[in-house]
């Protein structure tokens, strides 16, 4: 999908090895790629001719459960956060896919199935290790360096270099449960009009209203009477006690006469990966 050839790619194993690439480039007149061990559908991360930092070997996460705060490494997936995290309970706002990212998806602003309870995944960023383009070196927070801290909060990865990412964490526990109804599309108006009045009610923050209207997998995986059929699929995501999320299985089931249910209890683990071979 992306045809870039970089001049140069750096394998970088710390920040003093970025800010040497970083000096590097800016003496040499090389744009710069941040590569951040993730995926990148545009391909932005890989520059022609220029200088690509490769931070996929930055991928520790350490924990302390007693702060609730975890240090990410610029080149983590949002997978080794997650797995990191949930050892003790303990999780925060990052995408639906565990291959992604945690520095593409964090400096973009960063939904997922938390996002209701404890905001974007950008919020939850305590501070940053970041190098400058000057080659410097710099401790990003709310006291220090304060219009950085604010930019670097959702206004993408142009400002610099980020090293590590210090999160919030929050207490979660490990169950969730899916909560999801396919509709032929002929019946998806009427479904999806008393889907959307269902938003103005009071819906705990424990769960995320989902819906999409799309053609299905050809996939053993997938119910037979769903297969290569395009349907409109409604529901929510529970993150927390399963039994607590099953009270919105009658709001669900008045909606109408389904193609195919699901309610489904997994571990958020498994919530976080589910979709991982669609992407």
């Amino acid at each position: 999908m992306v045809d870039r050839r970089p001049a140069l790619a750096v394998r970088c194993t710390g920040s003093a090895e970025v800010a040497v690439a970083v000096d590097f480039a800016r003496r040499s007149g090389l744009e710069i790629g941040v590569r951040c061990g993730g995926h990148s559908i545009l391909g932005i991360c890989v520059p022609d001719d220029g200088l690509l930092i490769d931070l996929s070997g930055l991928r520790a996460v350490r924990v302390d459960p007693d702060a609730r705060r975890a240090w990410v490494q610029g080149g983590a997936l949002l997978g080794d956060l997650d797995r990191a995290a949930q050892e003790v309970g303990l999780a925060t706002t990052a995408g639906n896919v565990s291959h992604t990212g945690v520095g593409g998806l964090t400096l973009g602003g960063g939904m997922g199935w938390l996002a209701r309870r404890f905001g974007l995944a950008c919020d939850n960023v305590v501070s940053y290790e970041i190098v400058t383009s000057d080659g410097d070196t710099l401790q990003v927070n709310e006291a220090q360096h304060e219009d950085l801290f604010w930019g670097l909060r959702g206004g993408g990865g142009n400002f610099g270099v980020v090293t590590e990412f210090e999160f919030r964490l929050h207490e979660i526990g490990t169950s969730a449960l899916l909560i999801d109804y396919a509709f032929d599309l002929a019946d998806a108006p009427s479904a999806m009009r008393r889907w959307r009045d269902l938003l103005g009610e009071d819906i705990p923050p424990q769960a995320t209203p989902i819906a999409w209207v799309g053609t299905v997998a050809d996939s053993p995986d997938v119910q037979p009477q769903l297969r290569n059929r395009t349907v409109a699929s409604l529901g929510f995501v529970w993150v927390g006690d399963p039994d607590e999320g099953r009270q919105l299985v009658p709001l669900v089931a008045g909606l109408g006469a389904p193609l195919a249910e699901r309610v489904e209890e997994l571990s958020y683990l498994s919530l976080q990966s589910m979709d991982d071979e669609w992407h």
